[in-house]
Parts: C-alpha cells; sequence; structure tokens
C-alpha cells in the first residue's frame, strides 16, 4: 500500500509518525513545499521526504489532505487532474465539507472525510469518519487504518463540527486540565515533575476506569466521594467556581468558531 500525506504540519506529521508502524506500507509519500524544512529526521527508508505534490498522488493509492483550510484550493486545482477512481481521498481539513471536496475532484471520486487528533502520533487518536456515496465502500478501508492508530466512530457529516471541537479541540482542553490539576499539586507542596506525573497518571486511570467498567463519570464519583469528606468539598468548591460550566461554555464557543471558520 502507498500512501500520501499531502501538507507536513502537525497533523500531517502525527499521521506519519502513526502510519510509520504499518507493516503493510510499502511507500509514504510526505509532501512539503519547502522540504529543509522539515523539522523531524525521519529515518524510515519507506519515507519520501518531496515537495512534488504530482508524484506522490500518481504513485498513491490512498491520499490524505493535510493541508490549513485556505490552501485547500489550491492543493486541489493542482492534484485534480491526476486522481483515479480508484484512489482514496481522506481529508481531516476544518470546515471543508464532502459538497466542497466532491467539487474540486468529482463526485465520482472515493471520498471520505474525516477529524483526528493529534495523539494519532501516539496511537490513542479519536477519528470520526464519514463519506461520500462513491466512496461508502472504502470506509472500512480507511476504519482500519484508524483503528490502529486509535479509538474510531463512523458518524453523519452534520456532527463533523462537534467531532472536531469535542475530540481535536479536546486534546487541548484536557491538556489545561492536567495542568491545572498538575499546579495544585505544586500549591500543595509537591515538586513539578512530581505533580504533573501524579496528574498525568491519575487522568490516565479515571479514563481506563470509564472504559473497562463501562459507567458513567458519576458513578466513579460516588465510589470515592464519602459523606463529609475531603472529595465532595473539593468538588462542591470546583462547581461553585464554576468548573463544568466554564467547560461546556469554551466548548460551545468552540463549535461557535468553527461553525463561523466554515463561513469565511
Amino acid at each position: 500500500m502507498n500512501i500520501s500525506i499531502l501538507g507536513y504540519g502537525n497533523l500531517g506529521g502525527s499521521i506519519a509518525n502513526g502510519l510509520i508502524s504499518f507493516g503493510d506500507l510499502n511507500k509514504l509519500y510526505i509532501t512539503k513545499k519547502d522540504v529543509k524544512t522539515f523539522s523531524q529526521n525521519i529515518e524510515d527508508k519507506r519515507c519520501i521526504l518531496t515537495s512534488n505534490n504530482l508524484n506522490a498522488v500518481s504513485d498513491s493509492n490512498i491520499i490524505f489532505l493535510t493541508v490549513q483550510p485556505k490552501q485547500f484550493k489550491e492543493l486541489a486545482e493542482e492534484i485534480k487532474g491526476h486522481i483515479n477512481s480508484d484512489q482514496i481521498i481522506i481529508s481531516p481539513i476544518t470546515g471543508i465539507s464532502i459538497k466542497d471536496l466532491e467539487d474540486a475532484f468529482g463526485n465520482d471520486k472515493k471520498i471520505i472525510r474525516c477529524m483526528t487528533n493529534t495523539a494519532v502520533a501516539v496511537k490513542q487518536a479519536v477519528t470520526s469518519i464519514c463519506s461520500n456515496r462513491t466512496g461508502k465502500k472504502s470506509v472500512e478501508i480507511v476504519q482500519n487504518i484508524f483503528k490502529k492508530l486509535g479509538h474510531t466512530m463512523i458518524i453523519e457529516e452534520k456532527n463533523m463540527q462537534a467531532a472536531t471541537v469535542i475530540s481535536a479541540s479536546g486534546i487541548a482542553f484536557w491538556m489545561r486540565l492536567i495542568r491545572a490539576t498538575a499546579q495544585g499539586g505544586v500549591q500543595l507542596g509537591f515538586e513539578s515533575k512530581q505533580a504533573l506525573e501524579m496528574s498525568l497518571m491519575t487522568s490516565l486511570g479515571a479514563a481506563k476506569l470509564l472504559e473497562e467498567n463501562q459507567s458513567h463519570p458519576e458513578d466513579e464519583i460516588d465510589k470515592v466521594t464519602t459523606p463529609n469528606g475531603c472529595t465532595i468539598e473539593g468538588l462542591i468548591e470546583m462547581e461553585h467556581q464554576g468548573l463544568s460550566s466554564a467547560l461546556i461554555k469554551g466548548i460551545e464557543k468552540s463549535f461557535s468558531k468553527i461553525n463561523l471558520m466554515k463561513k469565511e
């Protein structure tokens, strides 16, 4: 299998790092306008770093479009004449709809729209997937790729913007929560490194409890809150300070912004 990643930014680089581990990968083309500015030294012999999008597209079974939204039209114009109906086009570009992709490449092309996150680099991504009619039979192929890089979900395209906020922007939201917990640990007397380690491993444990027990967060909260105890005291204070409300409002604000970006 030959795969190309057109646009080596943060997301393109993360996807590349995840794909390198594939046993059935023959060639991985990674493109950037100026190859001299590649920030990462990729030593895998299957990886071809190039500024030539056309060569990459012509020799690939699967094509990832990982440029910025404002660069999409220029890229599509450049490569559209070199894409055939056997290839699969995968776009995680924010705000670029299936209709936009069909207008650019034709509705006879296999088009998959997805949204993943930077945890794809460590095989812990959450990837939401939808397709056009022509690409429906290829969804399983794409899903199998992303299953090797984390968790996948098939969703309706109308929910793709919301999925972007929850799982892509969500990485930053969770990082801020982990950082805040670590800062609290420093306030209580731990060294910064110890506090961050404790915060990180506790967050992983909390997520694992929900996954393994298939439980609701409140069920797990009830297990560690005792009457008149320190945990419920802390939770009540956090809610008084607006923790849940701030998170929800932040998510809604991100959602409003992503829809505004789409109109722009």
